[in-house]
């Protein structure tokens, strides 16, 4: 096995995207974080190498996680409370990101950056991100990762439509504990965008039956996946009254020439942002989770071992492959120090605050 270029951790790993845009680089994963056990099911299904997936990274010793190149993060957004913040200045107390976000899973990932002081990191996240809490959140973390821990930061909301036939927004935040001249805002991305017909079953025999998605000779969509009369209905009805009162809830109906709404995790419930035309007069169908992982970049090869009602939510929640592998790609010229020794050492010290003190750091 050729040696890797870099390694990196993968923390919520959820079912591997990030992990598969950091290998394309020429990334090798030496430890793995996601608390769900169908995540777990899946991610194992498709990168088993032997090593266990660690849980619940709220219960992992910051110092037993290896020495890495690369931190990658999809970490969910729970509300920050900075309540507080300003009793604590007028009294001369300082507050660190140990206080700041202590209470969110963002506090996680900056303990082991503190730990372990990989020399980048990149962490993905819905796009509201910035805007939540009127900036005050994402103030926050902008000051963890640059002036408390004294990484050179940048960030940019990402449309994945530049890549697949889905309009889905998410921020990517990178971050290098030195300046290497890497902005995430220089990284080209492709223009023109794809339709959904490349991705949707074609139903006319040119590509092999996948149970339980499609079946037959032709390889036809499964008839589970067309929404019943009761269903469709309701959503139309749905639609309809939102119209009449000046709102714009109400299902999303495509076609192979469509760009699709955001995939979410609750698209297992009735499917109605992404519902697939199937003619005048008849019902329309979800997308079967092979469509899904394929709205997301994962390859037809991409094993899928679990009920499709967990398969819709980790597809609804993961990361979308190519725009990952473009980052990956963007950033892996700058992934190695090129003097190894003190100067890229990850013992480097931790910046700090004006007002934060050594214990600030400590949970």
């Amino acid at each position: 096995m050729p040696k890797a270029a870099f390694t990196f951790v993968d923390l919520f790993a959820g079912i591997g995207g990030m992990r598969m845009g950091f290998e394309a680089a020429g990334g090798r994963c030496i430890f793995t974080s996601e608390w769900n056990p169908w995540a777990c099911e899946t991610y194992a299904a498709n990168f088993g190498t032997g090593e266990a997936i660690a849980g619940d990274i709220r219960e992992q010793d910051e110092d037993a996680i290896p020495d890495h190149d690369v931190l990658l993060a999809g970490f969910p957004c729970q509300p920050f409370s900075i309540a507080g913040i300003s009793k604590k200045n007028a009294l001369g107390r300082p507050h660190g990101f140990a206080c700041a976000t202590q209470g969110t899973l963002f506090f996680d990932v900056a303990r082991i950056l503190a730990a372990k002081r990989p020399w980048a990191f990149l962490l993905e996240n819905v796009k509201n991100l910035v805007n939540h809490d009127r900036g005050r959140t994402f103030r926050v973390i902008q000051q963890t990762l640059e002036e408390e821990l004294g990484y050179r930061v940048s960030w940019r909301v990402i449309d994945a439509a530049h890549f697949v036939p889905q309009h889905r927004e998410r921020i990517l935040i990178a971050g290098f504990r030195e300046d290497c001249g890497f902005d995430l805002n220089d990284v080209t991305l492709p223009s023109g965008g794809t339709k959904l017909r490349t991705l949707l079953h074609p139903e006319d025999g040119s590509e092999a039956a996948e149970e339980p998605y499609t079946r037959g000779r032709r390889a036809g969509v499964n008839p589970k996946y067309t929404l019943t009369k009761k269903l469709w209905d309701y959503l139309q009805a749905y639609a309809a009254k939102h119209r009449a009162a000046g709102n714009g809830f109400g299902f999303g109906l495509v076609d192979g020439d469509s760009v699709a709404r955001t995939l979410s995790a609750r698209y297992y419930k009735d499917g109605s942002e992404i519902l697939v035309s199937r003619g005048e007069g008849e019902n329309p169908r979800r997308l079967t989770p092979r469509e899904c992982a394929r709205l997301m970049g994962f390859p037809d090869s991409f094993r899928i071992p679990v009920s499709d009602t967990q398969a819709y939510k980790q597809f609804g929640n993961s990361v979308v492959v190519p725009v990952i592998v473009t980052v990956a790609r963007a950033m892996q010229p700058h992934l190695v120090p090129e003097v190894k020794g003190e100067t890229a050492s990850r013992t480097a010290p931790v910046r700090r605050g004006p007002t934060a003190e050594p214990a600030a750091l400590l949970p």
